[in-house]
């Protein structure tokens, strides 16, 4: 995919000449939208995570609220304040990122102007004659785009993320972490707000703690524009990234960058992760030897923190177009306006002061292809696969006498799916569908993106030599 060309400038400040163009995607297949509740463990009010002392960066999102929710609002000028969850991890990676959650948007948590921070509002262009590329681009995609207020039924938190259209009747793709509160809630009481102004309440479809990802359902939606997907698997590292979201609630914010880095792999403690699916397990698909995952820190707050005994591993894209907390669950789109990923988590440089906390260019998404998969799972059934491989692995570089970097597979799981592959103790696991694995973490990931039951080849090394075999992937549970 090209970052040379792009849309043809709109026609302003009619519809944009990119949007008309777009030919509207298929609905997908809609199911009743009773799904199951969030399963995201209840969490204390108030509470953290240590912080590994050998960290030297920080990662943020936000901290439940310690007021209800309400709405803010704020004259020109305005100092934007809010408390951010600093936190760290390995693998290269991220801590989850995006939602933004706090009692105001705005110092004192008091303003006299009649615009809310929330409020919708559109693509503004003063010279029509002079339009450049991102203008094309947000005027395609944000129609397609939502900001989402969640608070808690029972008040003690708040908060707000962004999401992507899926269907016309109101089907809308986000995080996990946007619609339970980063794990405060699993019955947080929704609002949507489209870049229209136009305000719904929302009902949850369907939650996958596994990759963060959330489907809820609008009611009394109708006439919606769906955002359409392209195909991530055809992007380049430098290709053109534009983010729409809702970050610390300014809703129909546009930010633009390149993608940075392909196939980035990244690890985040999680009160929502599915249980024995952690860097610290000993079952199936765990990963031995390897360092425990840094944790969650609230600034402030240090005396009360609580440890997550879980983690998820994500395969996501990586992008220096600015996100912040309140990007969450929002679009990473091409040059064309169409979506090539979910963003979800962003690094920080700051892990002590919440004013000096923010973008430093170093964002992740979610692959368009892997939240596709999960949506449509999760609009047909209310939930989705994950593939489970039956293996204990850790990174190659840990263990002596190996050769390359990869996956070490320490134990094969009796009648499991790398069992039945032929794989072994002691083989290097060095690709997966043909992305490369550095280490347990990147293989965990790409596991994990496919679905229960597909077919995968497996790329390793055994006594210097590397093979290949195809895999069955079992189902996590």
């Amino acid at each position: 995919m090209s970052n040379d060309s792009g849309p043809s400038l709109p026609p302003l400040p009619e519809r944009s000449a990119a949007e008309a163009a777009r030919q509207p995607s298929p609905a997908p297949q809609h199911a009743s939208s009773g799904g199951p509740s969030p399963e995201a463990a209840p969490r204390e009010q108030g509470s953290g995570y240590a912080q590994s002392p050998a960290a030297t960066q920080a990662y943020e999102w936000a901290p439940p609220a310690s007021t209800p929710p309400k709405k803010t609002k704020s004259g020109a000028g305005t100092k934007v304040t809010a408390l951010f969850l600093a936190a760290a991890l390995i693998g290269g990676g991220a801590g989850i990122g995006g939602a933004w959650l706090g009692n105001s948007l705005f110092s004192g948590g008091q303003g006299s102007s009649s615009s809310s921070a929330t409020e919708a509002q559109s693509v503004t262009i003063n010279n029509p004659d002079d339009v450049n590329q991102t203008a094309a681009v947000a005027a395609a995609a944000l129609p397609s785009v939502v900001t989402i207020q969640a608070a808690a039924s029972d008040g003690s938190a708040s908060g707000s993320g962004s999401g992507v259209v899926l269907s016309e009747d109101g089907y809308v793709l986000t995080n996990t972490h946007v619609v339970t509160l980063g794990g405060a809630t699993s019955d947080a009481q929704l609002q949507v707000t489209g870049s229209d102004g136009t305000i719904y309440d929302a009902t949850v479809v369907g939650t996958d703690p596994t990759y963060d990802l959330a489907v809820i359902k609008l009611e009394g939606a109708s006439g919606l524009d769906p955002i359409e997907f392209a195909d991530s698997s055809d992007l380049n590292v430098g290709d053109t990234t534009v983010a729409i979201g809702a970050p610390m609630g300014l809703s129909n914010t546009v930010t633009t960058g390149i993608i940075s880095n392909l196939n980035r792999s990244i690890e985040i403690a999680s009160s929502a992760a599915p249980e024995g699916d952690s860097t610290n397990s000993q079952g199936e698909d765990s990963e031995e030897g390897s360092e425990s995952p840094w944790f969650f820190d609230l600034p402030g707050q240090e005396e009360q923190q609580q440890s997550a005994t879980e983690s998820i591993k994500i395969a996501v894209l990586q992008t220096d177009a600015a996100i912040n907390p309140g990007n969450s669950g929002g679009a990473l789109v091409d040059s064309e306006g169409n979506l090539i990923g979910i963003n979800v988590a962003i690094a920080t440089a700051s892990s002590s002061s919440s004013e000096e906390g923010g973008s430093i260019g170093l964002g992740f998404a979610i692959p368009s292809n892997i939240a596709e998969r999960v949506a449509n799972e999760i609009i047909e059934t209310g939930s989705a696969t994950h593939g489970l491989l039956g293996a204990s692995v850790s990174a190659s570089t840990a263990v002596e006498g190996t050769t390359t970097t990869g996956a070490y597979v320490a134990e094969v799981v009796s009648g499991g799916a790398a069992e039945a592959a032929g794989l072994a103790e002691g083989d290097v696991i060095t690709r997966f569908n043909g992305v490369r694995v550095n280490d347990a973490v990147d293989l965990t990931a790409q596991v994990r993106a496919a679905a229960a039951g597909s077919a995968a080849t497996v790329t390793y090394v055994r006594d210097g030599e590397e093979q290949e075999t195809e895999v069955t992937l079992g189902a996590l549970e």
